[in-house]
């Protein structure tokens, strides 16, 4: 594969060529990731459940976007995620793993339901997206995986004990299996952002998200991309294993 490595190109040029798919990509930092891949050069594969979302916005980023229905929560939706994509594109240069659902609250309070839910989404489709794109890059010489994480990767956060179980597994499986595949080429890091504007915080109450937000408690999607681009730019001797970017005022 050809140098990702900005500092002989123009930052807006040093994907052209690649291919990425981002889970979760209709709304979030999946959205914001996939905007700034197009605007780096890439042509990126929008994978999402939502398919009325998934194709408005695949349809508004143009035409180096291309949009991919996947229920990473049914088990053959998810297993066929990697082939249709391939059927459309012939390569994938770049996964990143972004899909993902959030629980807090107290263990007493939380539906067991919802649970299972999580776990399979932020745990086990990562595993088997991961595990069904390493054959193909394999074969192209190499490729970078990216994982969503979140800071509860590296703090067990009292309040969302659940979420914070399943991204501390993230944590793990990304580092193991980051040893596996460095000598074929292939790099796999993780993003760990703090509190974020999206749709994972849609449990929170209005009092709480507007308190937060006039603290200077919440990121923006957009701000995870740049990490992401910072993490994709450097050269292909240099790997990122986690970014963790937080809200200046967040104390944790």
């Amino acid at each position: 594969m050809s140098d990702f490595g900005i500092e002989e190109q123009n930052m807006t040029e040093f994907l052209k060529g690649k291919v990425a798919a981002v889970t979760g990509a209709a709304s979030g930092i999946g959205l914001a990731t996939s905007k700034a891949l197009i605007e780096a050069g890439a042509k990126v594969v929008l994978v999402d459940w939502d398919e009325k979302a998934v194709h408005e916005q695949a349809e508004q980023l143009g035409s180096n976007a291309v949009a991919q229905v996947t229920n990473l929560l049914d088990a053959a939706s998810c297993d066929a995620m990697v082939p249709e994509i391939l059927k459309k594109t012939d390569r994938i240069d770049i996964l990143h793993c972004n899909a993902g659902s959030y629980i807090s609250g107290e263990m007493t309070e939380v539906d067991s339901a919802a649970i299972d839910r999580m776990l399979n989404l932020n745990i086990n489709a990562v595993m088997k997206n991961v595990q069904a794109v390493i054959p193909h890059m394999s074969e192209i010489g190499g490729g970078d995986i990216i994982v969503t994480a979140s800071v509860a990767s590296h703090v067990a956060v009292p309040w969302e004990p659940v979420y914070s179980s399943s991204k501390w597994a993230v944590n793990c499986f990304v580092q193991t299996v980051r040893r596996q595949l460095n000598k074929k080429g292939i790099r796999v890091g993780m993003v760990s952002p703090g509190p974020v504007v999206t749709a994972l915080l849609a449990d929170w109450s209005e009092e709480r998200l507007q308190a937060v937000k006039d603290a200077g408690n919440l990121i923006d999607p957009s701000e995870v991309a740049e990490a992401i681009l910072f993490m994709l730019s450097r050269p292909r001797n240099v790997m990122i294993r986690d970014v963790v970017i937080l809200p200046t005022n967040f104390d944790i």
